[in-house]
């Protein structure tokens, strides 16, 4: 069921105002962004027709954007994605560990995302690899399924990587499989200090290499000298590293999975209301013990935070690493299994019809009528609505 209100409502409302205030500073993925939300289920799409074979109710169904950062065109990806990743879990405990970066490489990272974010990523899985591999700590080697997120509750631009671990890992010649202590992972304080370390070694690398763009208020970090003093600040202030408990158990792992790795920087479910130009909607604050606010935000500041938000093309936001690294994931976790005594899982079917596919995953149905509950069947195809073009003449 359609909720009453939507990101692509903003979107179609004034989005055409937002192009025209701010067409110097829009870039094409932003504007590749708007256009996909904005279509989604509507004719410029195309669709087909469909009627009810009990009731009679006939319907124009369009299709989907299918662009990953609109709010409600993950639902197949991320069902497809569960059961893959279902068929890797490992009857282990599993740790969820996040890193954060301060606001002054968040600034960095905002003019660099690219460059930045895949530092980020390396360092978050190096930090995790390198002291897992610690005789000291675990002495072992992990994996881990990495998640970036680049937004706060309030939607400015907050980039974050949430790690999925398992409780363990191989021995160094492969021949064991080494559990961590019960509840606990890896020391928060040593993981802190070495990514930072880490992040800090490559984003210098970075811009020795000359990938780094500074512009407005850190154009003067384009300067060696004031890049270097930057980073020295960096070096002395407290990176942020949470490692919250372990999940019960492999169900629990799929269904935080389910919540992250898909997500845009918001859900239509929190959108509350859209009127004279502002657009309300609820968020948690975490600083007050995860108080539930509600924030009004005029509709063009709530399209300029939607935005910041928006991926270079190409760029994978999920990520996997040791274990799971894909080149030789299949055999390193049948490794584990035999280690751990482990029945090797099925391999998901796989549908070839996108209804199909849904419901097998889902559970949930698209071949239903509205009106009666009966089965909608397909009737003609409607093709895309050709764009309107501008008088050029």
């Amino acid at each position: 069921m359609r909720p009453d209100l939507e990101v692509a409502d903003v979107f179609r409302r004034h989005g055409a105002d937002y192009r025209r205030d701010h067409d110097r500073h829009l870039g094409r993925v932003e504007r590749r962004v708007m256009a996909a939300v904005e279509a989604r289920r509507t004719a410029a799409l195309g669709g087909h027709a469909e009627h009810c074979t009990d009731c009679g109710l006939v319907r124009q169904a369009y299709n989907s954007c299918r662009n990953r950062h609109c709010p409600k065109c993950q639902g197949l990806a991320r069902a497809e994605w569960l059961a893959e990743r279902q068929a890797e879990l490992l009857p282990v405990p599993y740790f969820h560990v996040v890193f954060t970066v301060p606001a002054q490489v968040a600034e960095i990272a905002f003019q660099n995302k690219a460059a930045v974010y895949a530092i980020l990523f390396k360092a978050a899985s190096d930090t995790l690899r390198v002291a897992a591999a610690d005789p000291r700590h675990l002495g072992a080697e992990i994996g881990m399924v990495s998640v970036l997120h680049t937004w706060g509750q309030n939607l400015h631009h907050h980039p974050h990587v949430h790690c999925v671990v398992p409780g363990g890992g191989l021995s160094v010649d492969g021949q064991r499989w080494v559990a961590c202590r019960p509840g606990f992972f890896l020391p928060v304080r040593v993981l802190s200090r070495l990514f930072r370390r880490l992040f800090l070694e490559r984003l210098q690398s970075a811009f020795d290499a000359g990938q780094l763009r500074f512009f407005s208020d850190l154009a003067d970090l384009a300067d060696a000298d004031v890049f270097t003093a930057r980073l020295a600040e960096l070096k002395r202030i407290e990176w942020v590293v949470y490692a919250k408990p372990p999940f019960g158990g492999p169900e629990q792992v799929l269904a935080y999975l389910g919540r992250y790795t898909h997500r845009v920087a918001i859900a239509n479910s929190r959108l509350v209301s859209l009127g004279q130009g502002k657009v309300s909607f609820r968020w948690k604050d975490y600083r007050q013990h995860d108080k539930s606010k509600l924030m009004i935000l005029n509709a063009d500041e709530f399209i300029r935070r939607f935005l910041l938000h928006a991926l270079p093309d190409g760029f994978h936001r999920i990520r996997h690493y040791g274990l799971f690294a894909n080149g030789h994931r299949v055999a390193k976790l049948a490794q584990c299994r035999l280690l751990l005594a482990a029945p090797t899982p099925p391999t998901p079917d796989r549908a070839t019809d996108y209804r199909q596919r849904y419901h097998c995953l889902t559970g949930h149905s698209l071949d239903i009528c509205p009106g009666c509950g009966g089965t909608m069947a397909s009737l003609s195809s409607i093709p895309r609505k050709a764009p309107t073009r501008p008088d050029t003449s």
